[in-house]
């Protein structure tokens, strides 16, 4: 039960890989790879994971995962649909980077930001367009043009200010990685992303997987370094963050609709994820 070591194909005609793909689709899971991604989702909203981070995305999100990093976009969908042409991708080796450096000494630029990577960033504001408009670039163009877009990309988020990046997974993520069971993890993921604002049960998520409740706590925390019942957690408070941003509902009303039972827990468990009760995030981020 742990993430897919995914294959990443070389490009003998460019210097990165540059794809993209619908949803849902094999590329699309609980996975990590060795190479470096820069990610961008064009269409629909969802939840994603980063590492231990649960977060929530919309058209337009840009995330930097560093290599090993695993990762999974869970895109919104009605029965049946699909959506085309979901995600934009750029995939790189590090080994690439230190050798093009020796040759090319100002590529050494980046080398602190993919540092920073190995937690996950996600690219905010101004910073999320002009990358999300560069990525586009790179898959429309080839040749010296490619690489053009690759180096502008480069420059744009290494030059991020602080206040546009938002750095994911804790510090001390250590999952354990191997390319057993990746559908079992996507199964309890599309679960809980699926049911989060209701009753969402261990018993039940461990019964789709066929396994005890005792054997899978064990090997759900060493697939993603965290409980289950973190995990949904996680998942709720990023539902009620968006909630509070983006709409006038009560609190009261956030509360229970993203799956809490009463409001003071929600307060509660808000102030200790956030650093802040729910009303004043609401009024520092409609502010």
């Amino acid at each position: 039960m742990r993430a897919s070591r995914e294959v990443i194909p070389v490009d003998p005609n460019h210097s990165v890989r540059w794809h993209e793909h619908d949803y849902p689709t094999a590329a699309a899971r609980w996975n990590y790879h060795p190479e470096y991604e820069i990610h961008l989702i064009r269409k629909g909203t969802g939840k994603f994971i980063v590492g231990d981070h649960i977060g929530t995305f919309e058209a337009g999100h840009v995330s930097l995962v560093g290599s090993g990093l695993p990762h999974d976009w869970v895109s919104d969908l009605e029965p049946g649909e699909v959506i085309a042409g979901r995600d934009a991708l750029i995939q790189f080796d590090g080994k690439w980077v230190e050798q093009t450096t020796a040759l090319v000494p100002e590529l050494a630029e980046i080398e602190p930001l993919l540092e920073q990577s190995a937690r996950g960033i996600e690219f905010l504001g101004s910073t999320a367009r002009a990358a999300a408009a560069s990525i586009e670039a790179m898959g429309t163009s080839t040749g010296l043009g490619r690489l053009h877009h690759l180096l502008e990309l480069f420059a744009i988020l290494a030059r991020s200010p602080q206040e546009d990046r938002r750095y994911l997974a804790d510090e001390w993520f250590r999952p354990q990685l191997d390319g057993q069971a990746a559908a079992v993890v996507d199964i309890v993921l599309e679960y809980v992303f699926g049911n989060h604002a209701g009753n969402v049960r261990m018993s039940e998520a461990a019964a789709l997987v066929g396994m005890s409740e005792p054997t899978f706590s064990k090997y759900f925390k060493r697939a993603t370094g965290q409980n289950f019942s973190d995990l949904v957690r996680k998942l709720r408070l990023a539902h009620a963050r968006r909630l509070l941003e983006r709409s006038d509902k009560p609190i009261s009303d956030i509360c229970y609709e993203v799956g809490f039972s009463n409001l003071s827990n929600f307060n509660r468990h808000f102030l200790n994820d956030a650093g802040e009760t729910p009303r004043s995030y609401r009024q520092r981020m409609q502010g």
